[in-house]
């Protein structure tokens, strides 16, 4: 079978295809001059693939008490927790899965037809030292901060959440403008007047506590005005920040997305915290509704305390948190925990003319 680096999202995938560097036709998709792979010659992706289903185990096979839901199909894995499939190949996911992994197909059928689990799942010992959660669910951990110990608990495994850190770690250089909005009147706002407000007037945000300092950014202009819930009639004075020197931030827009097939993280340890993961991006992008509580920032604000106190031989590892806007699609947000980094170089006043709104029944009575 021939495909190409097209049918992957996979980033890993995708560069194991390029490095055999053979263009041609691909059998999947129908592109043309794109770098592919042949099952019949190329036996690189083999030893990727045998490894990662390893960590699968048949249903047969697992202990009786394996949880019924936590039961799925290899090929349902491949494209629905992990996205390794590209959209053009998600129909031929299964035929390319067992043309890479002939000999593996033909040792252990079971392993891609029938229903299949992984046994760490239910391996608490296993669990406490490699989830990020140890043996906690999401709501455990939230419970803990809020009602137990805000600043110390147990629930979460640092050490792991670090690790994974580590592969979404991101530069921004010198010079990068990003936007930060505040609501005025027509008259505006100065440059002297965006920037962050002082730390007792500092309020609780998704990565700040109240009190601390912390520079909220968006990548444009649209978002910015989305962000700070800009009404019709508004008239909202937008920013300009012009960062002051190179950064690194934790991108948590990619955190979820971290390819099992790079680093030393392990094929299980990367299976067990999947879902963590998307949890914490989700988390940290969710805007507060306006009935909803300011503890509900809480987990965040630990979260992103925590990367904020990483360091490096001495040095501070990250300067701020990336995260997706749910406001508008493909915006996205920082914030920076040391606010000089960036310095307001221009000001525009604009005036909301109109505002649309989607939505949908939730309740009928």
């Amino acid at each position: 079978m021939i495909f190409c680096e097209g049918c992957f999202n996979d980033i890993e995938l995708k560069s194991v295809i390029r490095s055999i560097n053979k263009k041609g036709d691909c059998h999947i998709c129908g592109k043309s001059d794109i770098f592919i792979y042949d099952t019949d010659t190329d036996i690189q992706l083999t030893d990727y693939f045998d490894e990662f289903i390893n960590i699968y185990t048949p249903s047969s096979l697992l202990p009786p008490n394996y949880p019924k839901t936590d039961l799925s199909f290899l090929k349902d894995e491949l494209l629905e927790k992990w996205d390794i499939f590209s959209n053009n190949a998600k129909s031929k996911a299964y035929d390319i899965l067992v043309s890479i992994c002939k000999d593996k197909y033909d040792s252990t059928p079971e392993l891609f037809d029938g229903e299949v689990g992984i046994s760490e799942l239910t391996d608490s010992t296993y669990l406490e030292q490699n989830s990020i959660l140890r043996t906690n669910s999401w709501e455990d951990f939230v419970n803990s901060l809020k009602m137990e110990n805000r600043f110390h608990t147990s629930h979460i495994n640092k050490d792991i959440l670090q690790q994974f850190c580590t592969y979404i770690k991101k530069t921004y250089k010198e010079g990068q403008l990003f936007y930060r909005g505040r609501i005025a009147t027509e008259k505006g706002y100065e440059k002297t007047e965006m920037g962050v407000p002082s730390p007792e007037k500092a309020s609780a945000g998704r990565a700040n506590a109240a009190g601390i300092r912390c520079l909220y950014l968006s990548n444009d202009i649209k978002t910015t005005i989305h962000e700070i819930r800009a009404g019709t009639f508004d008239y909202v004075s937008i920013g300009a920040f012009e960062l002051q020197k190179d950064i690194s931030v934790a991108d948590f827009k990619a955190i979820h997305k971290i390819s099992p097939f790079i680093g030393d993280i392990g094929f299980t340890r990367s299976a067990i915290n999947r879902e963590h993961l998307k949890k914490i991006n989700d988390e940290m992008a969710k805007p507060l509704r306006r009935n909803d509580s300011l503890l509900d920032y809480i987990p965040t604000e630990y979260i992103s305390d925590f990367i904020k106190s990483i360091t490096r031989n001495e040095k501070k590892e990250y300067d701020g948190l990336e995260y997706n806007s749910t406001m508008t699609f493909g915006g996205y947000n920082l914030a920076i925990f040391y606010p000089h980094l960036f310095v307001c170089k221009e000001v525009k006043t604009y005036r909301i003319d109109s505002i649309e709104y989607n939505f949908e029944i939730q309740v009928v009575s």
